[in-house]
């Protein structure tokens, strides 16, 4: 006899404006259950599991709560309905210590301490401050906070992520207990193994819908893939074409073993003059942490870093632009003084050159930073505030900016997120034209259709490890799409996840 569903959401939908974030997402979630809610990046599972539990409204949609219909207006009335969710980043209060936290939100401390010491975190005082605790450990006191409370609906969303072996299993563990006390988890995870040893059904968004239900069992694996992707599995871009592939014999970037924390290990590959690199990978699997690191933002903690042959040790994105080697960050308001004109960001980097200043070099600046608007094609009717462009040509800016500075290397990091198709494409232009003038370029997206438009390779980080590397002619999004989950091209079987094993290239 099949159980009753604890949670029903049907035809839920939200839009912002013109855009469409959710469209149709439904889910049934049964008393005891662990299920997973999959989909690839921008599939709509943050938005619905915002929704789900109150973070944001819905525009259209049912939500039945133990077979009543419910309006979850916040997370506190979610969690009055049984509702709690565990988010990919964690919600204590830096500042406050961990007891104070609990007290934010109700939280009983007797259960609270029962359930770290269950996870492996029975040590921890409760009068440290959050700040000063390491960021696994922070996700495992979230879940913790979450458990004490006792909730009928348990979302995790990529809970185990950030976390190392040791308590990623304790994490799968608790979860496998919850669902034998009858109560129902929403699991969502990039990693098969996970999904195959604890989920019971997957349900699967693409485009804001639901696509498929589905059992788990042996070799669902390809399934899945192949609802995420639907008839796009079946088309080759035709922008996925092979290129030459730049030989140079000394690579501009050299990353050998590179660790970073413990999100990013063991990443070896070159960065070669005259080359456009791809990076895909899934949300939270360390490519922050790599660009981090090649930028300057943070410091490696394992393996070395060489440019033009040079072994370098970058303690400041400044030893980095030092190098020749530039952050282009997705969000724009990091990288812009967004009240100041175009001009004035353009030549930021001159600015600190206090040793240059003077009329000749002046001149020499003005005639650079103008060359660079005026190749990017910026739109500088707004020249008074930056803040008055649009998306796309605040990031032509940030590019402008580089270009006028000399940078050879650019680490451009998800760069066409949020702007118009138009702009996306000339920024791809503007890669290739750079890579063919002898720039090298580290790109990284979150639309995994992007790659075949820019790039020459492509290398796929998958739990932090380096595990494919393949031609820009092949990628097309349903190879992508099985490397970025840790399946190897070509076959079904998933690679061993929990102990960071990387994948065997395919030949």
């Amino acid at each position: 006899m099949v159980p009753d569903p604890i949670l029903h959401a049907t035809g839920i939908a939200k839009t912002y404006g013109a855009v469409s974030a959710l469209r149709n997402a439904s889910l049934e979630l049964r008393r005891g259950e662990v299920h997973a809610l999959m989909g690839a990046n921008g599939a709509g599972k943050s938005t619905f599991v915002k929704i789900l539990t109150g973070a944001i409204r819905p525009s259209a949609g049912r939500i039945l709560v133990r077979g009543r219909e419910t309006s979850v207006r916040s997370p506190a009335e979610a969690r009055r309905a049984g509702l709690v969710s565990v988010y990919q980043e964690p919600s204590l209060i830096p500042d406050l210590d961990i007891r104070s936290n609990l007290r934010l939100t109700a939280t009983p401390e007797e259960p609270f301490r029962r359930f770290i010491e269950e996870l492996g975190l029975g040590r921890l005082d409760l009068g440290t401050a959050a700040r000063d605790v390491p960021l696994a450990h922070l996700r495992v006191l979230d879940l913790a906070r979450a458990l004490a409370i006792e909730p009928d609906v348990l979302i995790l969303d990529e809970m185990t992520a950030a976390l190392p072996a040791d308590l990623a299993e304790r994490v799968l563990a608790t979860v496998r207990q919850q669902s034998r006390a009858g109560r129902s988890v929403i699991f969502i995870s990039h990693r098969f193994v996970e999904i195959a040893a604890l989920c019971d059904r997957a349900t699967v968004l693409r485009d804001g819908e639901t696509v498929g239900v589905l059992a788990i069992e042996p070799q669902v694996e390809e399934r899945i893939v192949e609802l995420m992707l639907g008839a796009r599995i079946e088309k080759r871009r035709p922008e996925a074409r092979a290129r030459a592939v730049p030989t140079a014999e000394n690579a501009r970037v050299a990353v050998r073993d590179l660790g970073v924390g413990q999100r990013l290990s063991g990443v070896s590959f070159d960065l070669r003059p005259g080359e456009v690199l791809g990076v895909v990978a899934l949300e939270g699997q360390g490519q922050d942490e790599l660009f981090d690191a090649l930028s300057g933002l943070r410091a490696p903690t394992a393996g070395t870093i060489a440019v033009d042959g040079e072994p370098v040790r970058f303690r400041h994105p400044a030893d980095a632009i030092g190098k020749g080697i530039a952050l282009v960050p997705g969000d724009r308001s990091e990288a812009l003084l967004s009240q100041r004109s175009v001009s004035e960001n353009v030549a930021l980097p001159f600015s600190a050159r206090l040793r240059d200043w003077g009329p000749l070099r002046r001149q020499r600046e003005q005639r650079d930073v103008s060359g660079a608007i005026e190749r990017l094609q910026i739109d500088t009717r707004a020249q008074r505030e930056v803040r008055r462009l649009s998306g796309g040509n605040q990031q032509k800016v940030t590019i402008a900016r580089w270009i006028a500075a000399g940078a050879r290397t650019l680490l451009c990091f998800d760069p066409t997120r949020g702007i118009d198709v138009r702009t996306k494409n000339q920024i791809y232009g503007l890669m290739r034209e750079l890579a063919e003038q002898g720039h090298s370029v580290l790109f990284y997206t979150s639309e995994l259709d992007e790659i075949p438009r820019a790039c020459d390779r492509v290398v796929v980080i998958f739990n932090g490890r380096l595990v494919d590397t393949m031609p820009a002619g092949i990628a097309d999004e349903a190879v992508l799409t099985r490397a970025a989950y840790g399946l190897p091209r070509g076959t079904q079987a998933p690679v061993g996840i929990l102990a960071g094993e990387p994948a065997a290239p395919a030949p």
